[in-house]
């Protein structure tokens, strides 16, 4: 079954600021920048790789408009790359309203054979990162007192004063061999979505995961074995992987004022969740 066409933007972001780490890719940060900027919202993005970063602003700059974005390289496991990203957010636009956590690492080794700083890198890139990232906006939205000022909701429901969307994977939900470091980051990441929405409620702060399953991109399918990408692709309910914009269209939906009622929630985007 082929993947349909991806819809047109519809302003269900228009006027807000939003933060995407690792989003100067060809996968589901990347996708999720460009869905973003096509329903009107402002952007800045942090990604790894200077280079790129540089490149995807530059043409997203061209295409939306060098006001609505820019972005600077963040190391998600350096507490001053976050700190610098989500300054340059705020500098520019004055306000912050949407984070979205995309940065994540994975690998392959089977749990006998996994090193320490294997264990610990993919940890510290996905679970901390994410940490990391969640805490900074969460202090930084609490401060803010926004929630009077925001732009009109569609009507899918009110704004909040702020939404956080992670970036997990159904593989916190279910085992893949030579995935333990993976899986433990990722079932972090929907556990640490859980217990931020519940402290971060009382202040109009929503915090919400989606949860994909293969999203096929460039890179994965470099360090990915084409009998491993046959495989999962074939237990997947309509017979293909994902295009990364379908995921980036559910991230928009988290962010926006159509799931207003929507917190602690993990989205499956697959039809593998168990």
């Amino acid at each position: 079954m082929d993947a349909p066409a991806c819809p047109p933007g519809h302003d269900l972001l228009a006027g807000r600021t939003a933060v995407i780490t690792a989003a100067a890719g060809a996968g589901i940060g990347g996708a999720t920048a460009r869905r973003f900027l096509e329903e009107g919202a402002r952007l800045v993005i942090g990604d790894a790789h200077a280079r790129r970063t540089k490149e995807t602003v530059a043409a997203l700059a061209e295409e939306f408009g060098a006001d609505r974005i820019d972005g600077i390289p963040c190391d998600v496991t350096d507490e001053a790359q976050v700190q610098s990203l989500f300054d340059l957010a705020e500098g520019r636009h004055g306000s912050l309203d949407i984070v979205v956590n995309n940065a994540g690492l994975g690998g392959t080794a089977e749990l006998t054979e996994m090193t320490d700083e294997q264990w610990d890198k993919v940890i510290d890139v996905t679970l901390n990162g994410t940490f990391r990232c969640t805490r900074t906006a969460l202090r930084r939205m609490r401060a803010s007192g926004r929630a009077d000022d925001l732009p009109d909701a569609p009507p899918g429901g009110e704004q909040s004063r702020g939404v956080i969307v992670n970036n997990a994977s159904v593989l916190g939900w279910r085992a893949q061999a030579g995935q333990a470091h993976y899986a433990a980051a990722k079932a972090g990441v929907m556990a640490l979505t859980r217990c931020a929405a519940i402290e971060a409620a009382p202040h109009g702060i929503r915090v919400n995961a989606v949860s994909p399953s293969l999203a096929l991109h460039p890179h994965l399918a470099k360090v990915t074995s084409p009998e491993l990408l046959e495989e999962l692709t074939a237990r997947e309910a309509f017979g293909r992987f994902a295009q990364p914009w379908e995921i980036a269209n559910v991230i928009v939906f988290l962010a926006s004022g159509y799931s207003s009622y929507m917190t602690g929630e993990t989205v499956s985007v697959s039809s593998q969740h168990a």
